[in-house]
């Protein structure tokens, strides 16, 4: 059976040649079904299930990983067709893996094809993959995948943290982090993440325990410990990082990163001439301030931008939304757009999740249902947990006791850090639109932030002098 393949080349001279090539009939192993004008008419053909291959020339219009990505979720394996190097590094950025040279013979496209189609299928044993030199053959050109090894380094034990610091304990089978990654160990004097840059997520379930609070007020003691600092606000339910920090919500930030990403011309200089540059080693990404523009960043596209911003600061910090849902195949027939597309996208790039929860009844509740709903999602990243407003009279007896024998129970795991509920200083740092290390130095959350940031860093705090009597 030949397979049924659909092209898209915008123009190109490859196609009609390909077609009149007497050799494509004899071979009789593909089978030209369609041809498309552009990405929106080869992207209905493929969502219809009439291709099992898309062959696309380098240069199409609107090419890039989203569309691959969307290609490869419908069945359809793509192979790309390149003029020269500079074309095969045009199909490499968009997430092509196999291409071929346009002069090639009918046999060659053939061959490449059946390839594509065969791994796509995952039936390629030993085959000429395109991770095989031996696949750089004749005018098939061979693709480049690199792989980034694990940013992961082991957790720092609880008797080097302060009070507040828990030390991990073994989850049972029926705990909600059961599933979840164990948390990294290490030494005090490296820190989780001392030689290599690192993308936190910061995330929790719904009710507003305080994400947008503990991302800013961490990037911001990261950067005062002199580490490169970059805080992206990727809410798609409406950021409000912006607005914290007093700086105009309607700047580019995040959409114009994603859209830079999309056509390939993202890189570390463009994407730190988006971000504004504060006082000290931090830097900021403001997000959407309107949640109807969710759309505007893609999973694929936001993903390429974490690669850059590891390029660009030591720690790249993101505040994300609390939703993890993937119902949209139950309500479209066809690929739907994820709204949660990204905040799922972060988790799966991120080299460790901080999960953020309300110490408080209520918020204990939802944060165990949270935990649950991270550990469907299969994040592979270390996930910390932080109790947020912690005080008395919200647990009887000693809140921190109270609150970890509570975690302890029902996750299996102790708290990486209590952060006390500071409302006077936060509200001197809303007023002024300036975060609590500038507005409320000596700000008790500030101090369990700093010993936060000084766990995952390895750099000590600064030393406070001694009041005078």
């Amino acid at each position: 059976m030949s397979i049924a393949v659909v092209t898209a080349a915008d123009g190109a001279a490859w196609e009609a040649v390909l077609l009149a090539d007497p050799g494509l009939r004899a071979a009789d192993v593909i089978d030209i079904v369609r041809r498309c004008v552009d990405v929106v008419e080869l992207l209905a053909v493929a969502a219809s299930g009439q291709a099992m291959a898309a062959l696309v020339d380098a240069r199409l219009r609107r090419l890039d990983s989203d569309a691959v990505d969307r290609l490869l979720a419908a069945g359809v394996a793509v192979v790309g067709v390149a003029g020269g190097e500079a074309d095969s590094e045009l199909l490499r950025e968009a997430g092509v893996g196999f291409s071929v040279m346009a002069g090639s013979d009918a046999s060659v496209f053939a061959e490449v094809i059946a390839g594509a189609v065969r791994d796509l299928a995952g039936d390629e044993p030993g085959g000429r993959s395109f991770g095989d030199p031996a696949f750089a053959t004749g005018s098939v050109l061979p693709p480049v995948d690199p792989q980034r090894p694990g940013l992961i380094q082991p957790f720092i034990p609880a008797e080097n943290f302060s009070a507040g610091i828990g030390a991990g304990v073994t989850a049972s089978p029926s705990s909600p982090v059961a599933g979840l990654p164990a948390r990294p160990a290490g030494s005090p004097a490296n820190g989780a993440f001392a030689t290599e840059p690192a993308v936190i997520a910061v995330w929790g379930p719904t009710g507003a325990p305080g994400r947008s609070t503990v991302a800013v007020t961490l990037a911001d003691e990261l950067a005062r410990l002199g580490m490169s600092s970059l805080l992206i606000d990727a809410d798609v339910y409406g950021g409000v990082v912006a607005t914290m920090f007093g700086l105009l919500d309607d700047s580019p930030g995040l959409v114009a990163a994603c859209r830079q990403a999309q056509a390939h011309r993202l890189d570390s200089t463009a994407l730190a001439s988006l971000c504004w540059q504060l006082p000290g080693e931090l830097r900021v990404l403001t997000g959407i301030a309107r949640a109807d523009r969710w759309p505007e960043i893609r999973p694929t596209a936001l993903t390429e931008v974490l690669d850059v911003a590891r390029d660009l600061a030591a720690f790249t910090i993101v505040d994300l939304g609390f939703a993890l849902e993937t119902d949209e195949e139950l309500s479209f027939d066809t690929l739907a757009p994820r709204r949660n597309g990204a905040t799922l996208a972060t988790l799966d790039a991120a080299d460790l999740v901080l999960v953020v929860g309300s110490a408080d009844p209520v918020g204990t509740q939802r944060l165990v249902r949270g935990l649950a709903e991270l550990r469907a999602a299969e994040v592979n990243a270390p996930v910390w947990i932080a109790l947020n407003r912690v005080r008395r009279g919200s647990v009887p007896g000693n809140p921190g006791t109270e609150l970890d024998t509570a975690l302890r129970r029902f996750t299996g795991h102790s708290a990486a850090a209590l952060l006390p509920y500071d409302l006077t200083g936060l509200d001197q740092a809303a007023v002024a639109g300036k975060t609590l290390g500038e507005a409320a130095p000596t700000s008790p959350l500030r101090r369990a932030v700093t010993e936060l940031a000084t766990a995952l860093s390895g750099v000590p705090a600064p030393s406070r002098g001694r009041r005078r009597r």
